[in-house]
């Protein structure tokens, strides 16, 4: 995560999620019709992982009447958001941490989209349950990041795969052999079955699959 510091990969941000995440703009309209499910015109939805700023904008475009509050550990990416939303930075309110920092809520709705998958699993779950106990009953959640087969082969497969995408789609190949080598070493992913379990643990009912792309998964989930 030390990239999100980086100011010269802070300002490439934005050319990467698309090109490597299968459907990411048509990931962030699911994210944001799930949510809308639940949360009305009004509605407060907590959006953890925000830095970048991309999916704040794609909501606060989707319903102008929602209010945001945006959570990412960069002041960096943070930054970024802030030039990202531009004139819709009247809707959001960001702050600079973990789930931590974030308002107690109640909150209508959540997300988390291309982060869980950077934390630990017992730092997964402490935030999950930290996202659950913000949440007001029934209230949706919605969250994608990398969850793939974790045995040796599997997990190779699939890292090829996403790194068949992610060239295809203007990635560099060099670029992305290494990025396959760090996530299979050094990234905390575990196998979709496991995250699933993770949800429930946390306490979230319902728990659907609603997005899969290669090594990426997205599940909308409801507080109790």
């Amino acid at each position: 995560m030390s990239s999100f510091s980086d100011p010269e990969a802070v300002a490439r941000y934005a050319e990467g999620p698309v090109r490597m995440v299968p459907g990411f703009q048509h990931l962030q309209r699911m994210a944001a019709l799930l949510l809308a499910e639940r949360v009305d015109a009004n509605g407060h939805v907590l959006v953890l992982g925000a830095g970048g700023g991309l999916e704040l904008k794609a909501f606060a475009e989707f319903q102008p009447g929602w209010r945001l509050d945006g959570v990412d550990p960069s002041a960096e990416m943070l930054g970024l958001a802030r030039r990202t939303l531009g004139p819709l930075a009247s809707q959001v309110r960001l702050h600079e941490g973990t789930i931590d920092v974030a308002p107690e809520g109640p909150f209508d709705g959540a997300t988390c989209l291309l982060t869980l998958h950077f934390l630990p699993r017992e730092e997964r779950l402490r935030t999950l349950i930290a996202i659950r106990r913000r949440l007001r009953p029934g209230a949706p959640f919605v969250v994608a990041y990398h969850s793939f087969p974790q045995d040796l082969e599997g997990k190779a497969l699939w890292l090829e795969r996403f790194a068949a995408f992610a060239i295809a789609s203007g990635m560099p190949s060099a670029q992305m052999r290494g990025a396959i080598t760090a996530i299979g070493n050094r990234l905390p992913a575990l196998s979709p079955e496991e995250d699933e379990t993770l949800l429930r643990d946390a306490g979230f009912e319902d728990v659907a699959l609603f997005y899969a792309g290669f090594t990426f998964r997205g599940w909308v989930t409801y507080g109790p």
